[in-house]
């Protein structure tokens, strides 16, 4: 009888510890979690004259021609096949020249409430207007060498006629940043992370379900939510902790206003893995090191290995392409006779 009560309790205890181990294992994520964050989808296919005006804005996206030595386009340093951006902690410009600042990349970019580390440029518009013209950047002497350089090529002649068919001069500043900024419209990249927020749990391991648990309560969100988990609002570098790097004063510069002093745009966390390196300076190589520094600065925590390596699990779920057309390097219409040579001065 002793034996047979024994037998029974050990039983039971496995049992329970089998039951125990499995509720372990299995990660669950309430409605309330899921709702700091909304998933993004695939934009529609553009047609017709909005089709025209992609396919435009897409050529003149890899255009080396809009640089004054022809040797660099938006897609440089904003590389699309690497995630939008070029792997640099600052990008090259002409002559070689190499800015402050750490270019973010260009996918979901046009769900940002601004554009720029500084939020200078109110969308991807406005945005396609400045690295041109920037003599450090693509160097073009004004927006009248743009329109020449454009209006010399004719098969730019007759693509702006198709993108903007009732203006009898299609050829402006304006409409090219409108072409650009069309193109980099397409450059959603929803992935396996909006399948689950579009209810598909098993769209996620449960080591990534644990991730976003970790995201979520280490504090991250304070920040990092909404469609893009981030890009959404400014905030300032070294909230908690004054951040190693104080050269750059972010929209100070801009501002000149005491309480905008190291604020910059949050950058969104979608395709993180792929975007290094990291921070508005480039000086992060690798995105462990990043989310740690964030935890300290940000949060005045001291995140551990194991949770850090939790939350880069999550992180990694964000990571998608756009669709493969915009990949793509297009067909760019020929130089006429008038175009203008390179100029390496």
């Amino acid at each position: 009888m002793h034996n047979l009560k024994y037998t029974l309790f050990t039983s039971l205890l496995l049992t329970f510890g089998l039951c125990t181990a499995a509720s372990a294992e299995s990660v669950e994520i309430s409605d309330a979690e899921k709702q700091m964050f909304a998933p993004i989808k695939a934009v529609s296919a553009p047609k017709g004259v909005q089709a025209d005006l992609v396919k435009l804005g897409q050529q003149l996206f890899h255009d080396k021609r809009l640089s004054k030595n022809h040797d660099i386009s938006c897609n440089s340093c904003h590389t699309v096949t690497n995630y939008g951006a070029d792997g640099e902690p600052t990008s090259p410009g002409h002559k070689g020249h190499r800015g402050g600042r750490n270019s973010p990349t260009v996918m979901n970019a046009f769900g940002h409430l601004a554009q720029f580390w500084d939020g200078r440029a109110a969308d991807v518009e406005a945005q396609a207007k400045g690295p041109v013209l920037n003599p450090g950047e693509m160097a073009m002497a004004s927006e009248e060498a743009v329109i020449k350089t454009l209006s010399s090529i004719p098969g730019y002649v007759e693509g702006f006629k198709k993108a903007f068919p009732k203006e009898s001069n299609a050829i402006t500043y304006d409409n090219f940043a409108k072409a650009v900024g069309a193109f980099e419209r397409q450059l959603s990249t929803p992935s396996r992370f909006d399948k689950f927020l579009s209810g598909d749990n098993k769209a996620l391991s449960d080591a990534e379900k644990a991730g976003f648990k970790t995201f979520v309560s280490t504090g991250c969100t304070m920040c990092h939510m909404g469609p893009l988990l981030g890009g959404n609002m400014y905030q300032k570098v070294g909230l908690m902790k004054e951040w190693p790097n104080q050269k750059d004063q972010g929209r100070f510069d801009l501002t000149k206003n005491e309480a905008d002093k190291m604020m910059f745009k949050v950058p969104s966390l979608r395709n993180i893995e792929k975007t290094g390196p990291y921070f508005h300076d480039g000086q992060t190589k690798d995105l462990a090191t990043a989310v740690k520094m964030m935890a300290e600065y940000q949060l005045n925590k001291k995140l551990s290995d194991k949770d850090t390596a939790s939350i880069i699990a999550f992180l990694k779920t964000t990571t998608a392409e756009p669709a493969a057309e915009y990949l793509k390097t297009p067909e760019l219409p020929k130089s006429g006779p008038n175009t203008p040579a390179p100029n390496p001065n």
